[in-house]
């Protein structure tokens, strides 16, 4: 409220068991035919859930690896335009997977969109003072307006808390529109349906986040990621064949291979003769993703564990990496190590 944005009431938090337990909520109230559309990639509990709502597909927008996988804007538009199903927009800002972190303008955008076709926004926030690299981003709050909105935060990315379940929404114009209203109640109810609480995580946050050494220790880790994400970027762009952008934000970095380089015949070399059975039975399944591909072949030759891109509602072939190992030259070797598997396993066959 102190920023002059969006202003809540208690009334307009609600409490739950990990975002998990809010994104299930979120989309598991909407009528079955309403929509969410989505970036495309997107954290795989948010395109699970809304296509468990939908029994569908998820509906998704672009985020452009050309552009430092800043959403794609007049692709965002078609697919609200020509799809009167949908009801909300999914911003992820800081991204999972991609790191990025959105500039105002492109938030206004979004906003924009949101008011012109009467949508409502969902903003996840969870990573959003985990910035670096001289970025800077805004919270949803201070530039929702009026449009309706739900921002949802958390503890355990800049607090690991083990067993310490504690997220949240903040509505933002909660009584702006009588539908949007009633499916804020619906959330809520749903909540009131369960015995447990979350009542240690919410006594400990206020104590938590005005200890003297919080505000130390996240700057540590923060000062740690950006190093990082120079460290990957500076290796990995030198990398022929893959569409990198620098990480600023959370700490994640998503590699995108370039169309038509990927195919069926390339492999790397395993010593171990059972690991290479076992990943070439893996490979050899029907309708594996290239990128799945690459990633068990990564595995079994170096033993470094990715996930592959195509997890994340998207069909563009690559990787995810994070970015918490905490010894650094062990960091610097993991990073020239997959950008050496990349370049054998991209020769290894034409």
């Amino acid at each position: 409220n102190q920023r002059g944005g969006a202003q809540i009431t208690p009334n307009d938090i609600i409490f739950f068991n990990g975002l998990g337990d809010a994104i299930s909520k979120i989309y598991g109230m909407l009528k079955r035919t309403a929509r969410v559309v989505m970036p495309s990639p997107s954290y795989t509990t948010h395109s699970s859930a809304e296509a468990a709502h939908a029994g569908d597909r998820p509906v998704t927008y672009r985020l452009d690896p050309n552009n430092m996988w800043y959403p794609d804007l007049d692709d965002l538009e078609k697919r609200i335009k020509y799809n009167p199903a949908v009801v909300a927009i999914l911003i992820i800002n800081p991204d999972n997977p991609t790191g990025a972190v959105y500039p105002e303008e492109i938030l206004r955008g979004m906003v924009a969109l949101a008011r012109r076709y009467d949508l409502f926004v969902i903003c996840d926030e969870v990573y959003l003072n985990i910035v670096y690299n001289g970025f800077k981003t805004l919270p949803l709050s201070d530039i929702i307006g009026d449009v309706p909105a739900i921002a949802m935060r958390g503890l355990s990315k800049e607090m690991p808390w083990p067993g310490g379940r504690c997220g949240w929404i903040e509505v933002y114009n909660g009584h702006q529109s009588p539908i949007f209203e009633k499916y804020i109640n619906s959330v809520l109810n749903a909540k009131m349906l369960e015995v447990c609480s979350t009542t240690l995580p919410q006594l400990v946050l206020p104590e938590l986040f005005k200890h003297p050494q919080y505000h130390g220790y996240l700057q540590e880790r923060i000062d740690r990621y950006e190093r990082y994400s120079n460290i990957a970027y500076d290796c990995l762009n030198k990398v022929d064949g893959i569409m990198v952008n620098r990480t600023n934000g959370a700490f994640y970095l998503s590699i995108a291979f370039v169309p038509g380089r990927l195919n069926h015949e390339q492999t790397l070399p395993i010593t171990n003769n059972e690991v290479r059975h076992k990943v070439e039975v893996l490979v050899n399944q029907c309708g594996i993703s290239l990128d799945k591909r690459f990633v068990y072949y990564l595995l079994g030759s170096t033993g470094i564990c990715t996930v592959p891109l195509t997890s994340f509602a998207t069909d563009l072939d690559g990787i995810r990496i994070t970015m918490l190992e905490r010894e650094e030259e062990a960091f610097r070797e993991i990073i020239e190590t997959i950008a050496r598997a990349i370049r054998d396993y991209l020769a290894s066959a034409g």
